[in-house]
């Protein structure tokens, strides 16, 4: 049997599958039949030495998975062994060890007994995976810069989820819709009455609103990110907690959202969860430092993390 892969001693190289059928015409018996051998080449792969100041592990893994994605590295490849990926990257064959663990998580890739570790068969759905070197772009861990950065963008991406869910909620909600929404309202309310910081009534108020948008594909997205949006918006709630003033545009932002919902006006729904995204990433930019050099920082700092793992 041909083997998979010819990639034994491969350095800085990358496979490409390519089957050839070959037609053998059997002389005993008279008759032709069909075998197909798979045969591999291989040609020059793009993996640059890692650099310092970012996870190492995650860069590996990033650009290992950067040639998968690409098809450079293609299914049922041979990845070169630990040390040969070591001495490519510069890295020691821990670091190496943890990405190939990373992308095994991500089933990209599987190992197999005695004989290495593989590139995995294109899966019909590719599960949603938030890029660990673009995140450690974002600024240095632990520190001030990089909670700041990611919770910002974590608004940005809600601003346009949300804005949609309202405008659509205010074109297709039913009674009984506006009504759970309302309901939502006065449960935070109550949460933050008796002391609590609101932060999972507020992810259900927002939900809410999604399922009245009658669009599973849109609740389905907010029901995955809920695992992020919940470190999220325990920040921002901290945040607004500390003054009466913040607490106020909330609630009134919040209110807008559901009168304009019950007003059947997409536009006004629109406009006013837009706003309040808008307001929310104001309300953080404009905390203090000392603010992200505590609670907040504090608060998000495992939000940091989860993103960071995947």
């Amino acid at each position: 049997m041909w083997p998979a892969t010819i990639a034994d001693g491969w350095q800085r190289a990358r496979v490409v599958r390519v089957v050839r059928e070959v037609r053998v015409r059997s002389a005993p018996l008279g008759y032709a039949h069909h075998t197909t051998f798979v045969f591999c080449m291989t040609t020059a792969a793009h993996f640059t030495a890692v650099t310092p100041g970012q996870r190492l592990s995650d860069q590996v893994a990033q650009q290992l998975r950067t040639e998968i994605s690409a098809a450079r590295l293609a299914p049922g490849a041979k990845l070169p062994t630990e040390a040969a990926l070591a001495a490519q990257f510069g890295v020691s064959r821990t670091v190496v060890r943890e990405a190939v663990s990373r992308l095994k998580s991500l089933n990209l890739v599987h190992a197999r007994q005695g004989s290495g570790v593989y590139v995995a068969e294109r899966p019909a759905i590719t599960p949603l995976d938030f890029a660990p070197l673009e995140l450690a772009a974002l600024g240095p861990a632990p520190g001030e810069l990089m909670p700041k950065t990611a919770l910002t963008q974590m608004l940005e991406l809600r601003r346009a989820l949300e804005a949609e869910a309202a405008t659509r909620a205010a074109e297709r909600a039913t009674a009984a819709d506006v009504r759970h929404i309302k309901q939502g309202v006065r449960a935070l309310a109550q949460a933050v009455r008796a002391g609590h910081n609101g932060v999972e009534e507020d992810l259900q108020f927002h939900r809410r609103i999604a399922l009245a948008a009658h669009n599973p594909f849109l609740t389905s997205t907010l029901d995955y990110l809920a695992q992020f949006l919940r470190g999220a918006i325990g920040v921002t709630r901290a945040n607004e907690a500390r003054r009466h003033d913040l607490r106020e545009q909330v609630r009134t932002e919040h209110a807008a959202i559901v009168d304009a919902i019950a007003a059947g006006n997409p536009g006004a729904a629109q406009r006013a969860a837009s706003l309040h995204m808008d307001n929310a990433v104001h309300r953080i930019e404009a905390a203090e430092p000392a603010f992200w050099q505590q609670e907040g920082g504090r608060l998000a700092r495992p939000l940091v993390k989860k993103l960071r793992a995947g």
